[in-house]
């Protein structure tokens, strides 16, 4: 049912806290695994997820904590906009769920108070999966 699983990542405790989900639904459904990180452009001030180094980090860390579960894993770094880039990827890798936490690092495109999450459920092309 659940083909390809995709999971954006970011510093927060709530993406880590989702690790733990999408492992169980990976392994439950024998998906294939992306993991997307996303170089926030535009930001005011230099972050660990602002940077091209501070991602691949972050990429190379979960890629360990799934691969020592048995799970193949493939990643992806992009750089723009979170929710865009994240309904973008969705629908290049034709993801059939999103897994992600309740809210995120960034910010919304617009800067509004609108979380990440909830813009990606608006603009989804696939199923999205919030973990509380």
């Amino acid at each position: 049912m659940f083909n390809t699983i995709l999971f954006p990542i970011d510093r927060s405790l709530e993406s880590r806290e989702a690790a733990e989900v999408v492992s169980d639904f990976v392994q439950q459904h024998n998906s294939r695994l992306v993991l997307l990180s996303v170089i926030q452009n535009g930001m005011s001030a230099p972050t660990l997820m602002s940077s091209p180094e501070g991602v691949e980090e972050l990429l190379q860390e979960a890629r360990f904590l799934f691969t020592q579960q048995g799970i193949e894993v493939e990643t992806i770094e992009r750089s723009g906009k979170p929710a865009f880039t994240i309904c973008d990827v969705a629908d290049e890798v034709e993801a059939d769920l999103i897994i992600m936490g309740t809210r995120g690092l960034g910010i919304t495109d617009d800067g509004s108070h609108e979380s990440v999450t909830n813009r990606v459920i608006s603009l989804s092309p696939c199923p999205v999966l919030v973990v509380p």
